[in-house]
């Protein structure tokens, strides 16, 4: 039995994604114009289909989750639910201050804790991502990221500091390796396999399921034996 233990330390930044102080109704009536952008270019990418020449823009949002919801057999309110948590989230973050805030409040633990694993989970290995380019003076030997939005196209990948060059994004030059892993059927992983051939230096073990139903949760990330290989070196 390996009997080593390793400290792990957890970066909590939701407070600063707050709209107005508070999180407000999880519902789609309450996403704004931007959020509503951001969920737009996300069902494309998901493969929405074009019902006339305008395409996604003549879609009432609930009709496209139906859609999306009995494509992939999920259930409505659920899906809905994700969703506006989801984007408002994420374009929480790519509004100023409180990208500043976020990236700050990571570069401010990674300097103090210093570590040589860091772990990112969905919006995170976005944040993740930018503070490590942000800050080349703190070297990491592994970044992994996971169920990450990185590669989204329109909503995150062309929005990303610093901007992908030549259609590429590219490894922060403080990180010795970077893994990916991402489940098949994870609906913030979009496109799938988009960070593998959207980023140079990237790592990613294809078609590795995580979990029957739940696909993005990081509790089933963090428990999944891929996760344990990349971390025991054996991936």
């Amino acid at each position: 039995m390996d009997s080593r233990r390793e400290e792990v330390a957890v970066v909590y930044y939701a407070d600063l994604l707050r709209r107005g102080g508070s999180q407000g109704p999880d519902d789609l009536v309450s996403l704004d114009e931007f959020e509503r952008e951001l969920v737009g270019w996300w069902l494309e990418a998901c493969g929405l289909p074009e019902a006339t020449a305008a395409g996604r823009a003549t879609w009432p949002l609930r009709q496209a989750l139906t859609w999306l919801a009995k494509r992939r057999g999920l259930g409505q309110p659920a899906v809905e639910w994700f969703v506006a948590v989801c984007f408002r989230e994420v374009a929480a973050y790519l509004r100023d201050p409180a990208r500043q805030l976020v990236r700050s409040r990571v570069a401010e633990a990674l300097a103090v804790q210093r570590p040589s694993v860091v772990i990112a989970h969905s919006l995170g290995s976005v944040v993740a991502y930018e503070t490590l380019w942000a800050h080349p003076d703190v070297r990491v030997e592994l970044l992994v990221t996971l169920g990450s939005p990185l590669a989204l196209p329109h909503a995150v990948f062309p929005r990303l500091q610093p901007p992908p060059v030549g259609g590429k994004g590219g490894r922060p030059p403080n990180v010795a390796r970077w893994v990916n892993l991402a489940d098949p059927g994870d609906l913030v992983a979009i496109p799938p396999g988009g960070v593998r051939e959207g980023f140079l230096g990237v790592q990613e073990p294809k078609g590795q399921p995580i979990h029957v139903f739940d696909f993005h949760k990081v509790v089933h990330y963090l428990a999944t034996p891929q996760l344990r290989e990349v971390l025991d070196g054996r991936t």
